[in-house]
């Protein structure tokens, strides 16, 4: 993480309500991938930290026992409790607004500790000695993220490609050139490197699972407007009083770039990389 930049907590605040909308989903074998193997067996506990939505945690969460989200963002964790009752797991999950820096904050240990696209918001150090102690005997570590080696062209789907480049641009124009995070920005962006993190705090590793996705997806106008909202660099709060005005921007940019005002995106595979407690010839 660039030295400069301090964590505060308007780092996601408003992007909760565009988040499910707007973040393409993890791979449909994420769930079945992690639960072979693991050797998930529906018992033990799991503890998802930097959690948002719960969207990992819920898609895992007939796989354990028990299964706690933490996450600093009030926003987010409602709309886990919500979609947690709305899938029927509302009885094994638990929602916990800490930041991951202050854990263990009395949550026990636990069978398998989940980073989804999270562990750069943090003092990864720290977070990764912390939850390494958490971990029973046997336990795994698992940090989740895109796969960023595919070719997710959209040539030969039926509408054209989301235009990135210029959402940026207009993005740009907003809040300025530097990368906007919470109150600070972030001029070289988020760290990178787990691999070397996580073998400094004596995690075994790393098995890597690539979840194979690439299915067509159709995105609408307000997909796409969700999107860019659910981002920590255009968050809605960041644009202050021209909010709307961006917002107006960025539909007329979508709709001229797609008559229809549907888009063409590809489901990207996902990414698991597997740390382990103890060496590989343990079993969980």
């Amino acid at each position: 993480m660039d030295t400069d930049w301090e964590w505060d907590e308007s780092l996601f605040s408003g992007a909760a309500a565009h988040y499910r909308r707007g973040r393409l989903p993890y791979a449909p074998g994420l769930a079945d991938a992690l639960t072979e193997a693991l050797a998930l067996d529906g018992r033990g506990r799991l503890l998802d930290v930097g959690c948002g939505p719960g969207t990992v945690a819920l898609t895992l969460a007939h796989s354990f026992g028990e299964v706690v989200g933490v996450d600093p963002d009030s926003g987010m964790l409602t709309e886990a409790a919500r979609d947690a009752a709305a899938a029927g797991v509302a009885d094994r999950t638990r929602w916990v607004r800490i930041r991951a820096e202050e854990l263990p904050a009395g949550l026990g240990t636990f069978t398998v500790v989940t980073f989804a696209q999270s562990f750069h918001w943090m003092d990864r150090d720290l977070v990764a000695a912390t939850v390494r102690d958490m971990l029973r005997p046997g336990g795994a570590l698992v940090h989740i993220s895109d796969l960023k080696t595919e070719d997710l062209s959209v040539v030969g789907l039926p509408h054209p490609a989301v235009p990135q480049e210029a959402i940026g641009e207009l993005v740009r124009r907003y809040l300025g050139p530097v990368r906007r995070a919470g109150r600070g920005v972030l001029p070289h962006g988020t760290p990178g490197g787990e691999a070397a993190v996580f073998a400094r705090a004596g995690l075994h590793g790393p098995r890597r699972l690539a979840v194979p996705a690439g299915q067509a997806l159709e995105r609408t106008v307000d997909d796409v407007v969700a999107a860019v909202f659910s981002l920590s660099s255009s968050t809605p709060h960041l644009f202050g009083a021209h909010r709307d005005a961006f917002e107006a921007d960025l539909r007329r940019l979508l709709k001229a770039a797609s008559l229809s005002g549907r888009f063409s995106e590809r489901r990207p595979s996902t990414e698991a990389v597997v740390w382990r407690k103890d060496p590989p010839e343990s079993t969980l």
